[in-house]
């Protein structure tokens, strides 16, 4: 692995002086997190002229991994605001974003993943005859609503792209039954691997030091993140009511850093506020956020990255979701859907916690999701 994002192997072949034009696109904290070590591998990359462009549809939280990996965008768009629904949210990207492609006049375009700053950067380029490369392409649910609306932004930025970097070779199978040419579809494995084995060498963060010495040192940490739309209202409140449930047994502390929305803050906080045995934490950065889950004996999340991030620790993971585009985890046993129903929940989590060979069985699977040199893979098919 190389950690640092060396820039070993990549070497442009484009002859004469002329640098080939890369700007990488993206918008939230996950998208940040996966890009970083694409966009550190190319600022040491010979012959490119690599630029950065956030839109910021989630600012605070963008923020601090940009700080983390050492980032600093070109373009800011700065376009998060209180409230903002999704039409509002395009029109803005929309707005703001052609005229930094107009400035720049990149030869390619980058973004990954499923967020509304994917598929209106993914169309942009397309009005602007700018080639597309699509991160972690070939994700499918199959199901345009769950999740929403990452299933359709991800499809939009499938129709649109020059090049497809799909993690995973069932990522790649999906596109070409969707009639994408083989040629231009690369199996690349997940940069979030790449990121996390940097992350993870960094010193742990005095503020998870201080919470494992706490309450946390002699119990199973069981963490939690759930936030997503689908599971808005009765299934975040059946939710809450599982951990409850598992907090009355007295040997666990269950960890839950919630998040911003106020569709997650208000019900979370009215269920679990005073729950012996449930910590509730605002949102943690990526670095604390990394180290809180290597301590941790069980997740339970309805997260996509955390279902990448876990299998590389080894800590089973309950997906709090009814279905996943991530089913390689599941098929590789390092995974299991369980949805948002209280008692399953509960019962899965019982039988991992209670059964040394259930766990053994989870904990020890392959991580199904790359080697590390994801980045290397991507830059290298760009500069062919």
């Amino acid at each position: 692995m190389v950690s640092s994002f060396s820039a070993s192997a990549t070497q442009n072949p484009i002859i004469g002086n002329y640098k080939l034009k890369i700007l990488s696109v993206f918008g939230t904290r996950p998208e940040a997190v996966k890009m970083a070590p694409i966009v550190r591998l190319l600022a040491q990359t010979a012959g490119v002229d690599s630029r950065v462009c956030v839109t910021a549809q989630h600012r605070q939280m963008l923020d601090q991994v940009l700080n983390l990996f050492d980032i600093k965008p070109e373009y800011d768009l700065d376009l998060m605001r209180d409230d903002q629904n999704l039409a509002q949210l395009s029109a803005s990207i929309f707005t703001d974003l052609d005229p930094v492609l107009s400035d720049f006049q990149p030869d390619w375009v980058l973004a990954q993943g499923d967020t509304t700053t994917v598929a209106i950067t993914s169309l942009l380029s397309y009005f602007n005859r700018i080639k597309f490369g699509h991160v972690e392409a070939g994700l499918r649910t199959h199901n345009k609503w769950q999740p929403f609306p990452e299933e359709i932004n991800r499809r939009v930025a499938g129709v649109t792209a020059d090049l497809h970097f799909a993690p995973t070779e069932w990522s790649k199978q999906n596109l070409l039954r969707e009639g994408i040419d083989e040629s231009i579809v690369k199996v690349t494995g997940n940069t979030v691997i790449d990121a996390l084995q940097f992350v993870r060498e960094q010193p742990e963060p005095q503020e998870i030091t201080q919470l494992l010495t706490g309450k946390l040192k002699t119990k199973k940490l069981i963490l939690i993140t759930a936030h997503r739309r689908e599971n808005f209202g009765k299934p975040l409140e059946d939710i809450c009511r599982a951990l409850i449930e598992l907090a009355k047994r007295g040997d666990v502390e269950i960890v839950y850093p919630v998040h911003l929305n106020p569709n997650v803050q208000e019900p979370v906080n009215r269920l679990l506020q005073d729950v012996e045995h449930i910590t509730l934490l605002p949102p943690l950065d990526y670095l604390p956020l990394v180290h809180l889950m290597k301590h941790a004996a069980l997740i339970l999340t309805d997260s996509g990255g955390i279902q990448e991030e876990a299998p590389a620790f080894g800590i089973p993971t309950l997906v709090l979701r009814n279905v996943t585009e991530r089913p390689e985890g599941v098929a590789a046993g390092t995974l299991k859907l369980v949805g948002t129903e209280t008692s399953r929940i509960v019962s899965e989590a019982k039988r991992l916690l209670d059964s040394e060979s259930a766990y053994a069985e989870m904990s020890q699977a392959a991580n199904p999701y790359g080697d590390g040199h994801a980045a290397e893979k991507i830059i290298q098919a760009l500069l062919l």
